[in-house]
């Protein structure tokens, strides 16, 4: 566990209380009822299910060893294979046993289609759940403790080192067993998911690279098509989501009432484009395009609302960041904050900054957080937001490096929303265990993506299970 002191502390359970009756009012649902709000957006989320291959491995009950001679294998089969259908309704299992590899072996080739193992290490001796760990497709080995232990201690580390794609469980709680799952629902999500990137960027390397290690399809979109979906944009529609998010914010700053309304025609492009290539999320290269003078409108409000709704809008066409936050959308159901982060030594702690954050940080469906509407930092033009994040809050912070199959992560706790004026708008600032080792151990790029809650276990079960190697920063 993270253990970080708290400058300026409220928990969740406060944060919800105090904004209940504020966000009924102030970012309610209804205030942004539209043909592409949150249940909207549900309807873009892949819904094919994972199917796995649920396999319990254990020796003849005649044969001594863990637990023990004459080992009742079937009840216990029966209770594990109910509770793991009953919390995981999303998933398809195919349910067998094997006793030895060459079971197996005939198993696998029975059940060549299925997206990954469940392997549930029963008793010992047994050889069949190597034939599984060292299979090269995703397997997640599950120690049944006083069990399968002396194997599942032996065989998993051994498979990590030399590479292949498998997670671990050890522990009395099959609900470890049920969180570990959800990775398979996230990869079935991502190979299902298609993410545009608006860019005058080649990007034939990046389309295959993120397909070949995410299964995740990126499709370029040019300039011209942009904007011709932010031409075609609705005006009326447009003006209604204008009106909303003005209404919503605590207060507007420096955005006029039409500078918004072009940023809510450039999110009802951006949303119709979405919709057209049945997209996820979209990446655009805001910073070149709009000071090249190719983009009419920032994109920042429009990605606001996006986030908040469970899809994905990314800046400056960060490919690594965007999929980062698909990824843990998927996973968690709560949104990615892209940033660039600042690291302050003298009160160890890291700035979040960045002039688009979402105001829904625990999901959709949970509370808002009050925002500002802003002008964007570095030009002083458009629109953007200043999103006031709940304080006193551990947050996993990460970034997918696809090319080098490696995820770079931190967790950290939130302290304060800096007001200053200088860069970003949004700062959102948390301590960190060694601010100057942090600092000292910086890699793979400025872009990072903050999530609320402690994920670091997910993370690196789904990592593992995709072949990616988690690097712990500071």
């Amino acid at each position: 566990m993270l253990s970080l002191p708290v400058i300026r502390s409220s928990t969740r359970r406060d944060f919800l209380a105090k904004c209940s009756a504020a966000a009924a009012c102030a970012v309610c649902p209804k205030a942004f009822a539209s043909p592409a709000s949150a249940a909207g957006a549900a309807a873009l989320i892949p819904t094919d299910k994972p199917k796995i291959h649920l396999v319990f491995t254990h020796p003849d009950p005649k044969i001594q060893g863990w637990p023990y001679q004459g080992y009742d294998y079937e009840s216990r089969k029966t209770r594990y294979a109910a509770a793991l259908r009953s919390g995981c309704p999303n998933i398809e299992f195919i349910v067998a046993s094997a006793e030895t590899a060459e079971q197996a072996k005939a198993l696998m080739a029975a059940n060549s289609d299925v997206d990954g193992y469940l392997v549930y290490l029963f008793g010992i001796p047994s050889s069949a759940p190597d034939v599984f760990a060292y299979s090269g497709k995703p397997a997640v080995l599950v120690d049944d403790l006083y069990g399968g232990t002396g194997r599942f201690l032996g065989l998993y580390p051994a498979a990590l080192a030399k590479g292949m794609p498998v997670a671990g469980v050890s522990s009395t709680r099959i609900e470890d067993v049920i969180e570990a799952l959800k990775a398979f629902e996230c990869m079935k999500k991502l190979r299902s998911s298609t993410l545009l990137d608006a860019t005058p960027r080649d990007l034939t390397k990046p389309v295959a690279l993120y397909k070949e290690s995410l299964g995740l399809t990126i499709r370029p979109v040019s300039a011209d098509e942009l904007n011709a979906a932010y031409e075609k944009a609705d005006r009326g529609e447009a003006e209604q989501w204008a009106r909303a998010w003005t209404k919503g914010a605590k207060k507007v700053v420096e955005p006029s009432q039409a500078e918004i309304q072009k940023s809510a025609a450039m999110y009802v492009g951006m949303r119709n484009l979405m919709a057209e290539h049945k997209a996820q999320g979209i990446a655009v290269d805001c910073l070149t395009l709009f000071y090249g003078g190719k983009m009419t409108a920032y994109p920042c409000l429009g990605f606001f609302q996006l986030n908040n709704d469970g899809l994905v809008g990314a800046c400056e066409a960060d490919l690594e960041s965007a999929s980062t936050m698909l990824l843990m959308t998927y996973l968690t159901g709560r949104p990615g904050y892209i940033s660039d982060p600042v690291i302050d030594t003298s009160k160890n702690q890291i700035i979040y900054a960045h002039c688009v954050a979402s105001n829904k940080v625990y999901g959709p469906n949970g509370p808002a957080n009050p925002y500002h509407i802003r002008d964007h930092s570095e030009d002083r033009k458009g629109a953007a937001v200043r999103s006031l994040m709940p304080l006193g809050e551990t947050t996993t912070t990460l970034k997918l490096v696809p090319a080098q199959k490696k995820v770079v992560m931190h967790r950290a706790r939130t302290v304060e929303n800096i007001d200053e004026d200088r860069a970003c708008r949004t700062k959102l600032a948390a301590t960190v265990t060694d601010a100057r080792k942090l600092m000292a151990e910086w890699d793979f790029g400025w872009h990072r993506v903050t999530v609320y809650g402690d994920y670091k276990v997910p993370v690196e079960t789904v990592s593992s299970l995709l072949g990616f190697r988690v690097i712990l920063e500071g």
